[in-house]
């Protein structure tokens, strides 16, 4: 999720997959046909039949800085499809926005129905499992997309070194947005690798927290490269983290 100075004026939107994997563009041009080249992003990568253009709408969420030209300031709108606002700390983190609140974009009847999206499942089971993923795909040069690689954490044959992180919290509140915008300004600070950062609320999947051996929030867990490592509780330490990731100051 390697990721520069963002600039002032951009259209950007983010595509969830139902198993919560996420690519998301940022286009300063603001005329990019964002929806297609991210469904056939997700078409590359997970090796799909064809683009899934069923997430959309209802995995998709948009955010747009603009200028307004009687006060001449910059003005944002954030909104996210009521399937995905939840991961709002997540939205604010790539785009860059602090604790912005994302509004739920209009829901239309029979749109997003959930039967409906089931019936794909059979023919895209990737789209249904965590690959841990969060993908930023460039749009300034069609040809040249930048994206974060597909990490296999059980493949110690990998020739391409990166990270693949997660982060455990309780709830979403301003604290775990606090935490989450501080770590992604770490992240980006201090490594020279790409990384994938997925964040879990233990609140909404005790599973994942048993499986994981989560005792306390938050808790950092290094996925890859083996060996596996955590950090529990003070993720303000600087030090502590590096040391953990293996980076240097």
């Amino acid at each position: 999720m390697t990721q520069e100075l963002l600039p002032q004026l951009f259209k950007g939107i983010a595509l969830f997959t139902p198993g919560g994997d996420l690519v998301y563009c940022i286009d300063p041009s603001k005329r990019g046909r964002w929806h297609l080249h991210l469904c056939t992003t997700l078409q590359e990568i997970l090796d799909l039949p064809e683009p899934p253009h069923f997430l959309v709408p209802c995995y998709t969420a948009t955010i747009d800085h603009w200028l307004d030209p009687p006060t001449k300031q910059i003005k944002t709108f954030a909104e996210a499809h009521p399937t995905v606002l939840r991961h709002q700390a997540l939205l604010n983190a790539i785009f860059d926005t602090n604790d912005l609140v994302w509004q739920a974009s209009a829901w239309k009847e029979g749109v997003c129905d959930r039967m409906v999206l089931l019936t794909y499942r059979s023919a895209f089971p990737q789209l249904w499992e965590d690959h841990d993923l969060i993908i930023r795909t460039d749009l300034a040069e069609p040809d040249r997309r930048l994206l974060t690689p597909v990490i296999d954490p059980d493949d110690e044959q990998q020739n391409t070194q990166a990270y693949i992180l997660r982060l455990f919290v309780a709830g979403h509140s301003p604290n775990t947005q606090r935490i989450l915008q501080t770590l992604h300004e770490l992240l980006e600070k201090y490594l020279s690798h790409p990384y994938t950062l997925k964040v879990i609320d233990v609140l909404t999947h005790p599973e994942l927290a048993e499986t994981n051996q989560i005792s306390a929030t938050p808790t950092l867990v290094k996925v890859y490269p083996q060996p596996v490592r955590r950090v529990i509780g003070d993720l303000d330490n600087v030090e502590r983290i590096l040391h953990m990731l293996g980076a240097k100051v």
